[in-house]
């Protein structure tokens, strides 16, 4: 049984990508995602919000105090490293990364909970919810 993996079928959106929205690093990787996401395959909510903190809630994830982001690709509510390859995989000129997916994903977890664990001291924390501004209004969710 994968640990980062869990049936979100019943969820009303698809390509939703869950992310820290106070987080430099997690915005970080919104606009990394976003500036490549060509074909608009993905949205973003911010934990902060009231979806986000459902869809948290949804995937298991402490809204209060997130240690992962998660991506809901075809009904799989997808997190930790796992979230990160199936998002990058699905970027135009990004397609190697499914690659990665041989390193076994206890080494790539560890990996992962150790950034996540220390960003805030890393990279840093925003006053307010990062959202991306106009330029990805349309490409992120706040409620329903």
């Amino acid at each position: 049984m994968n640990p980062n993996r869990s049936e979100a079928q019943d969820w009303p959106d698809d390509g939703i990508i869950l992310y820290d929205g106070v987080c430099v690093l997690c915005s970080g990787w919104m606009r990394f995602v976003l500036d490549r996401d060509t074909r608009e395959v993905f949205r973003f909510t911010p934990i902060q919000s009231p979806y986000g903190r459902a869809l948290a809630q949804r995937l298991g994830i402490d809204p209060d105090d997130p240690d992962t982001n998660a991506v809901i690709i075809g009904g799989i509510g997808w997190r930790q490293s796992d979230a990160a390859l199936q998002v990058v995989s699905r970027l135009p000129g990004w397609p190697w990364v499914r690659g990665l997916a041989a390193v076994p994903r206890p080494l790539r977890d560890l990996i992962y909970r150790l950034v996540a664990r220390t960003r805030y001291r890393v990279f840093g924390r925003h006053q307010v919810c990062d959202v991306g501004g106009r330029r990805y209004a349309g490409r992120l969710i706040l409620e329903r």
